[in-house]
């Protein structure tokens, strides 16, 4: 019965266990505070994901946070959700317009349009780094990664590729390695153990991510504290609050942060 059991705990560990190499971009991220979507503030009227919130936080020294997806004509633009409602008040999906489409929508009640992820790359120009995270699933995460690639393999500064996904980190585990690749995760919603042990690392053994992007609101759980003893740079998301940043931070090495100017 202990054989079986050690049996279990190597091929569990095996399953889960982040990349075994230190990337040289773990020093570059340490310390560092990221502005989730750029520093938007709709009460500023400059709305998440947009032009003018990446440019702020790159004037303050920020690193930028960002999301990508594809439009129906195959353009990588920059923004959240599959559909438009919630930032452009119309119940349509991001994938169902073309480019020209989606432009002549606006974010929230500003003149702020859809930014393109090569639009942001000649903005910011590598002044501050780029975590990029990928909105994709089983149908579209190939397409994705290979545009964003094609896009980004021409830019000089400095970026780092993380999604919940975990067809993502494993993408560029085979195509692209030199690449900082992450895992993002929260906790699942399950009951019992299968709360702890089921996650998107449980994929590790393909992707083998060299950081993971945890939620903060768990950061005491099992899986997480497993992964950075195991050697994965840990990245926290999303600190709203100075006083939730002081309380978690020693748990993390870099931390996405909204709603506020963290010390």
């Amino acid at each position: 019965m202990l054989y079986i059991l050690l049996i279990l705990i190597i091929i569990f560990l095996f399953l889960i266990f982040p990349s075994v190499r230190r990337h040289n971009d773990r020093k570059n991220l340490k310390g560092k505070f990221i502005a989730h979507r750029g520093l938007h503030s709709l009460e500023e009227n400059t709305p998440e994901n947009s032009m003018p919130a990446f440019l702020e936080a790159a004037a303050r020294g920020y690193l930028i946070e960002i999301d990508i997806r594809l439009t129906k004509d195959g353009e990588v633009v920059i923004f959240h959700d599959d559909s438009l409602k919630r930032m452009c008040g119309e119940d349509i999906g991001v994938r169902d317009l073309t480019l020209l489409e989606l432009k002549e929508y606006r974010l929230g009640a500003t003149n702020e349009k859809i930014p393109t992820l090569k639009e942001l790359l000649n903005a910011v120009e590598g002044r501050v780094a780029l975590l990029i995270e990928f909105k994709c699933d089983g149908k579209d995460c190939n397409e994705l990664c290979e545009r964003a690639n094609a896009i980004l393999s021409g830019y000089d500064g400095e970026y780092y590729v993380q999604s919940f996904y975990p067809g993502v980190p494993f993408w560029y585990n085979r195509h692209n390695k030199k690449i900082f690749r992450g895992q993002l995760a929260t906790v699942y919603e399950g009951k019992g153990i299968m709360r702890h042990i089921f996650s998107p690392f449980i994929f590790n053994f393909l992707s083998r991510p060299d950081f993971v992007s945890y939620d903060e609101k768990y950061a005491n759980r099992f899986m997480f504290w497993l992964q950075k003893v195991l050697g994965a740079y840990p990245i926290g998301w999303t600190f709203e609050t100075q006083e939730a940043l002081s309380k978690d931070k020693k748990k993390f090495k870099s931390y996405i942060f909204e709603k506020f100017l963290p010390r």
